[in-house]
């Protein structure tokens, strides 16, 4: 299952690649391979080129979104979608390397793993302020969970049938699939990788995107800003408890003359500041909440084709979702 937005310019040579790696997995494990590529509304044609491409070999699937959804909602779109049992994921920029596909399906077949998850073996060559931000999400998301997600993690993964199965029972429509796979359990292992340059374009990741993202797997996987907001709110309370204190031996013990105003001011612009601090973290989780509620579909499909690897003419249609 493949995700794509703004990928029209490398999707050919991007699927003869992918085509020609899960062709020769497919034959020498007597399989039946498709590839689902999944148009997050691009602007560039992506899903039109995406709906061309010929079945070398393998099915293909294109599903075409309404509108941009963003990527958790195109990684539902193709689990949905898949008529597989057992379910690969990556990203279609050309940096996830299609030759693992066999490597994934050996751990899957030869070793019982259901979950095989790619995770990136170095990461000196990436800017030291993004090293920095991700080991730091990590730390908060991992604070506290009983069930730790790896850091480091790439959406590079596949999933047994049973683990691709227990993915499909999981209701909630704000989802951060790199925690929900791991949750799911059963047998997982961990496959260092190293992503490859991007062959077109640049990344359409901005510091701002990362930045929704890491904040939408916070509040939809794990409860630690609400845990850290209590935290620092109990060491605020001692702290000021202590403070008292002093002051008061002071006043009554050495005859020192109490603070005046500025103290005061003080005081109240950090108790204030850290009271809507608090307030913004529940907002985020009482917004997806109200959006849990509303239960909206989590995408609409505007388009999908499905080419069959034994004819070269495209079939129409398809469940809308």
């Amino acid at each position: 299952m493949v995700p794509l937005y703004n990928e029209a310019g490398g999707i050919d040579v991007f699927h003869r690649r992918l085509s020609a790696c899960a062709a020769r997995t497919a034959q020498a494990r007597g399989m039946r391979l498709e590839i689902v590529y999944v148009d997050d509304g691009s602007r560039d044609g992506t899903a039109l080129r995406a709906a061309e491409l010929a079945p070398l070999g393998v099915d293909v699937q294109v599903v075409a979104l309404s509108r941009n959804f963003g990527k958790e909602a195109a990684l539902m779109a193709g689990l949905d979608h898949a008529r597989g049992d057992a379910l690969l994921f990556m990203d279609g920029d050309g940096q996830h390397p299609p030759e693992m596909i066999d490597t994934f399906v050996g751990l899957w077949k030869d070793q019982g793993i259901d979950v095989a998850y790619a995770v990136k073996a170095d990461r000196s060559e990436e800017p030291t302020a993004r090293r920095l931000f991700v080991k730091a999400f990590y730390r908060l998301l991992n604070f506290g969970a009983p069930t730790r997600i790896p850091e480091d993690a790439a959406d590079f993964r596949l999933l047994s049938p049973r683990a691709a199965a227990a993915l499909r029972r999981l209701p909630e429509r704000n989802r951060f699939f790199k925690g929900l796979s791991i949750w799911v359990g059963f047998r997982q292992m961990a496959v260092p990788y190293k992503p490859e340059p991007r062959v077109h374009g640049t990344s359409s990741w901005s510091f701002w995107r990362l930045l929704g993202l890491s904040m939408e797997g916070l509040t939809s996987f794990s409860p630690a800003p609400l845990r850290l907001a209590a935290l620092i709110g109990a060491l605020i309370a001692g702290g000021a408890l202590f403070y008292g204190f002093w002051i008061t031996m002071e006043r009554f013990v050495w005859g020192i003359p109490l603070p005046g105003y500025p103290s005061v001011v003080v005081g109240v612009m950090v108790i204030g500041g850290i009271q809507l601090l608090v307030m913004g973290v529940m907002g985020e989780y009482l917004a997806r909440v109200l959006l849990e509620i509303k239960a909206r579909p989590v995408y609409l499909v505007a388009d999908h084709v499905l080419h069959p690897a034994a004819t070269a003419e495209p079939a129409r249609g398809g469940p809308p979702a």
